[in-house]
């Protein structure tokens, strides 16, 4: 779901030296029932009063006895013990990205209500490092965004990504090793009551961004009883057939959805990264650039792939939909496409933060559930996508690398219910090229009567304190201090 935006997060982290190697050795590592031994967390940029900390859990749920891997945990305190409620899950985004420095970041943009109330628990989803961790060994070139993004030919063929697809599956079922067929959302769910039980506490809350929604709205089905307050900020359709496949869909719509405040900025007067005079004019101009890349493409050294071609321009356009801040990121590349002149330096993860990144991405997309193999439905979908949805041009219905993915799934997807407590609260801008509003819509149809949703009028995906409004921060902010939360949903505009 946000797997670019994640990207950018792991590149980050990496060179700060905060993902591989954060934790300091640790002592043996928690069982259910005992408690974890938490020591002073390694690595730049971080709270002092953040502690880590590793938990033991089992490899495969189906045999809990056998074989044990290690998950990497952290936390702040609470900054007022005495008004302790428990603990407050930072559930990450991706699939393929971790919480670990999250109570060091975003936990500390929590108000103070919050944070005097609850320990903020970061944590590495089961194969991230430096939880116990996996790689598929996959080649340089399949580690760039526009593979793991299946655009398809230029001409919307999709035989060159069906291609890519067997080469990754087959690295994968080579080099991923066993870990790799037990990564998957509900695993994800097992883990975290696992850590919940860990930290000795009975029930759990839970503020999930992006594909976090997705695994904190399923542990809320499969733990019921052991939430307290669950936020979804920017939730996908949680489908019970298709999952992450509906999720690749949406970009059809949260392209469409974002673009025209693209556009709109793009024209501004005064803008120095100005496209064209009317904000009508952006959208023709960009669809003729990237058809000219997809038949010349610009040498473009040291970038994955080493061109600049259509799919990488509009690769970049919706990275950058994502935060209207990022903006400029896709209006100086087009600027430097249209002028011929220098190209913005390429800023690409470095390779082993990809192939981590990328198979504990890949594992949970393809274990959730089953796609399709036939290149004949890929190819139908592509062609329809294509002539409805140009600025994405038949990406969002190509197949991934679950098209040719070893292994079948254990089980089918979760479907979510409103069987349990009414305590999940939902937040969601209005313009989300990732989790678009129309996604988030199925989200809160399926929860029913336990869940409210606050509709914020904003631009930009994750919406609590980051991309939202006052409003809608104010509503989540009340409801995880006091658990105050609207009787009915609401809009804020």
């Amino acid at each position: 779901m946000t797997m670019t935006k994640s990207i950018r997060t792991a590149s980050l982290i990496a060179a700060t030296g905060v993902v591989l190697g954060l934790l300091a050795p640790v002592t043996a590592s928690a069982r259910p029932g005992q408690t974890l031994h938490w020591t002073r967390c390694q690595g730049a940029g971080l709270d002092p009063r953040q502690e880590c900390a590793t938990l033991a859990v089992p490899m495969d749920y189906a045999h809990p006895d056998g074989a044990r891997i290690d998950l990497a945990v952290s936390r702040i305190p609470a900054e007022n013990p005495s008004a302790r409620r428990g603990a407050l899950l930072l559930v990450p985004g991706g699939p393929g990205g971790d919480s670990l420095d999250d109570p060091s970041g975003k936990g500390q943009k929590l108000p103070q209500g919050v944070r005097d109330s609850y320990d903020l628990i970061g944590f590495a989803p089961r194969g991230n490092a430096p939880s116990t961790s996996v790689s598929c060994g996959l080649e340089h070139r399949d580690l760039a965004v526009t593979a793991l993004r299946p655009w398809p030919g230029p001409d919307g063929s999709v035989d060159r990504t069906m291609a890519t697809a067997r080469r990754m599956a087959d690295a994968c079922a080579h080099n991923g090793g066993e870990l790799l067929r037990h990564i998957s959302t509900v695993d994800n769910a097992r883990d975290i009551d696992r850590i919940r039980a860990a930290l000795g506490d009975r029930k759990l809350s839970a503020w999930g961004v992006s594909y976090g929604t997705y695994v904190a709205a399923v542990y809320a089905q499969l733990f019921p009883q052991r939430t307290d307050r669950i936020v979804l900020d920017s939730s996908g359709n949680p489908d019970p057939v298709r999952v992450e496949r509906a999720w690749l869909q949406a970009y059809e719509v949260g392209v469409e959805d974002n673009f025209p405040e693209f556009a709109k900025w793009a024209s501004g007067p005064g803008n120095p990264y100005r496209l064209a005079p009317t904000a009508a004019e952006v959208r023709p101009l960009f669809l003729r650039l990237a058809a000219r890349l997809d038949r010349e493409p610009i040498p473009w050294p040291g970038a994955n792939p080493e061109e600049l071609n259509g799919d990488v321009l509009r690769q970049t356009l919706l990275n950058s939909l994502y935060d209207p801040d990022d903006y400029p990121t896709a209006a100086r590349l087009i600027l430097a496409a249209q002028k011929g002149g220098a190209l913005p330096a390429p800023q690409t993860p470095p390779d082993e933060v990809m192939q981590n990144y990328t198979a504990v991405g890949a594992a949970t997309i393809c274990n959730d559930a089953a796609w399709p193999r036939s290149a004949a439905v890929y190819q139908k979908g592509v062609d329809e996508s294509r002539a409805k949805y140009p600025l994405t041009a038949g990406m969002p219905r190509n197949a991934m690398v679950c098209a040719a993915w070893p292994w079948q799934p254990k089980r089918a997807p979760v479907r979510i219910t409103d069987g349990g407590p009414a305590d999940v609260l939902l937040v969601q801008d209005v313009r989300d090229v990732a989790t678009p509003l129309s996604s988030a819509l199925k989200m809160r149809e399926a929860f029913g009567r336990r869940a409210v949703m606050v509709t914020v009028n904003s631009t930009g995906h994750d919406a609590y304190l980051d991309n939202g409004n006052a409003c809608g921060d104010e509503t989540v902010s009340r409801f995880l201090a006091t658990g105050e939360r609207p009787r009915r949903d609401v809009y804020c505009g």
